[in-house]
């Protein structure tokens, strides 16, 4: 009984595609965790653990992302792994992170409660009324201040985790997707 080609391929993209998973798993879950533990390490040493601070555990996704991809291509030389699988293990590796670090968010603030949050809606609201103050070039409206300010009083914890998986997401795509392009070959 004979091969084909196409059978062959299939079988020789198995491994790599199993590779590829496990790779994007390792560091989307340790790019992930690392988020949510800077998060709750903020907390716990009595700074926002919903501020502007975690965007320092953020940056690691995108490390995380190349890391994944130059993995990839160290693991399969001296073939190449190609656009599509080397795209493929930077994207699953920030879609993971962003997961894991916007349910951290989630859990975190239920598990924090009501007074974090309004201590970081209160944070939000002087951060909001600092930029209106420094910037008077940008002519704003009362009702367009009202209804930021508004926005930021109803600020719920799954509008940060929602914020927190935006953000993540993009700050990975912004180095996974060229570094794919540059791992291909």
């Amino acid at each position: 009984m004979a091969i084909s080609s196409a059978e062959s391929n299939a079988m020789a993209d198995a491994p790599t595609s199993r590779l590829v998973t496990r790779l994007a798993l390792r560091f989307g879950v340790g790019a992930g965790l690392a988020c949510g533990l800077w998060m709750l390490g903020l907390q716990l040493t009595g700074n926002n653990g919903f501020g502007p601070k975690q965007v320092l555990a953020q940056l690691l996704v995108p490390l995380a992302a190349l890391t994944s991809e130059w993995v990839l291509r160290k693991k399969l030389q001296p073939e190449k792994p190609g656009l599509r699988r080397s795209l493929g293990v930077g994207l699953l590796t920030v879609l993971i992170a962003a997961v894991i670090s916007a349910s951290s968010v989630l859990t975190l603030a239920y598990g924090v409660g009501e007074p974090a949050l309004a201590r970081n809606r209160a944070e939000v609201k002087e951060i909001v009324m600092a930029q209106q103050r420094e910037n008077p070039k940008v002519m704003r409206s009362e009702q367009e201040i009202r209804l930021q300010l508004q926005n930021v009083d109803n600020l719920t914890a799954k509008d940060l985790a929602t914020s927190n998986f935006a953000v993540v997401l993009l700050f990975g795509l912004v180095l996974a997707l060229p570094g794919g392009i540059f791992f291909r070959e």
